[in-house]
């Protein structure tokens, strides 16, 4: 199992959202490279960054926080926001970052992330961020009658090598992350599945991985970090448990 420790960045700032919400965003002291290289003096070996200026504009806005980040710790790092079209990929793993995360504009538009993952072949990520059984996009702002699993039947064979599953009503309340849903994706999906949405203890960690599926790859953990609910020492622990 593998754990992403999460950093969202706006601003140059680490924070976090409330179900995606901006209006309810809590900013955080430290910067997202000296959040990285605490994640790094703890063992961590992956990372999961979003660039929430870059969901906002649709361009790679933080490309050099992310470049100083890759460039000073060894990190197999997935990284998205706003990841639109071919040239910000190939920014992206020209910078040396394991996936890139493609959300709103491939789901938007299926060409894309087949092109996408035809070109930049095991470096392709989708984000499905679901809400109530429908994906959402658009920083979640736009609710589509569009079935998450109805969606990922349709492009499952076009050689995506990570799905992250977002339960929106989940993500950043602390509530728990939705097992059940999780693993309805993993059994369909042609690639392994990361959890995402609503870590609230290290009780979490220890579920996902009693979950013993062999499909579902990893988990990430946001604002229970930062909120310190789960203290990075113990989360630690669960990287080779």
């Amino acid at each position: 199992m593998k754990i992403f420790p999460a950093i969202d960045i706006k601003d140059k700032k680490c924070v976090r959202l409330i179900k995606g919400d901006f209006e309810k965003k809590t900013e955080y002291k430290a910067s997202p490279a000296d959040q990285a290289a605490k994640y790094k003096d703890h063992g961590f070996r992956n990372l999961h960054i979003i660039d929430l200026d870059g969901a906002l504009t649709g361009k790679t806005v933080n490309l050099d926080t992310i470049k100083e980040i890759v460039s000073k710790y060894n990190f197999k790092i997935e990284i998205g926001g706003g990841v639109r079209n071919i040239e910000s990929i190939k920014k992206y793993v020209d910078t040396g970052v394991e996936k890139v995360i493609l959300g709103s504009g491939a789901i938007k538009n299926k060409d894309f992330l087949k092109e996408a993952c035809e070109k930049f072949k095991n470096k392709i990520a989708l984000g499905l961020d679901a809400k109530d059984g429908n994906l959402s996009v658009s920083g979640w702002k736009e609710n589509l009658n569009i079935k998450t699993i109805d969606f990922l039947k349709d492009v499952n064979d076009f050689g995506i090598s990570r799905i992250i599953y977002t339960d929106i009503n989940r993500d950043g309340t602390k509530t728990g992350p939705n097992y059940e849903e999780t693993v309805k994706i993993a059994e369909i999906s042609n690639c392994p599945v990361v959890i995402s949405g609503g870590v609230a203890s290290i009780n979490d960690i220890k579920k996902a991985r009693e979950l013993n599926n062999k499909k579902i790859e990893g988990i990430i953990v946001g604002k229970a970090i930062y909120d310190g609910d789960i203290k990075l020492d113990e989360l630690a622990k669960e990287i080779d448990a």
